[in-house]
């Protein structure tokens, strides 16, 4: 009997706890019938008439040209100015001359030295004939106020011409003369 007399209480709990939803379902049967569908029609396209190709006869723009050559190439002197790329690069060549400053100079043992500060904040040192610059560039001077480099640009045709640049101690990075 004690165990049938909580039995009872759950059933009359659970069966209590019906929800009435009969408010609820006429509402929704209001609302379906008072509001207004309004959707437009489709709109109806006119028949385009056909088009007639007429270029069957002409040259096809998908198709390499047969009786025509391609872009003609310049020949390359032979005897003019390359670049050693066989050579392993020094630090400074990873950076071009407008991320360049000169920072100072001094002499150790007869031989000039040049103290360079790129703009990532690193000093870097360099001799007469270290590599500097993203054109192959060479230091063929060192004096208090600047550096005088070579560099070799590209001619479009296969060769490179020397071009001399300064690099100054007064100028701050990017406002390099050349």
């Amino acid at each position: 009997m004690k165990r049938i007399f909580p039995i009872a209480i759950g059933m009359f709990l659970v069966t209590g706890c019906a929800p009435k939803l009969d408010d609820l379902e006429i509402y929704t049967e209001q609302v379906r019938n008072s509001s207004v569908v309004n959707i437009e029609p489709y709109p109806m396209f006119e028949t385009q008439p056909a088009y007639a190709y007429t270029s069957q006869n002409l040259r096809s723009p998908f198709l390499t040209l047969k009786d025509k050559q391609g872009p003609t190439v310049s020949q390359r002197n032979a005897d003019c100015i390359q670049p050693d790329n066989r050579r392993s690069r020094e630090a400074l060549e990873s950076y071009g001359l407008d991320a360049l400053e000169m920072t100072g100079s001094f002499e150790v043992s007869g031989r000039k030295w040049v103290l360079i500060n790129s703009n990532d904040g690193i000093l870097h040192k360099a001799t007469r004939g270290s590599r500097i610059g993203l054109f192959h560039g060479t230091i063929t001077h060192i004096s208090d106020s600047d550096i005088s480099i070579t560099q070799l640009l590209p001619d479009g045709a296969g060769c490179w011409q020397p071009k001399a640049t300064t690099l100054t101690g007064q100028s701050a990075t990017g406002d390099n003369n050349g």
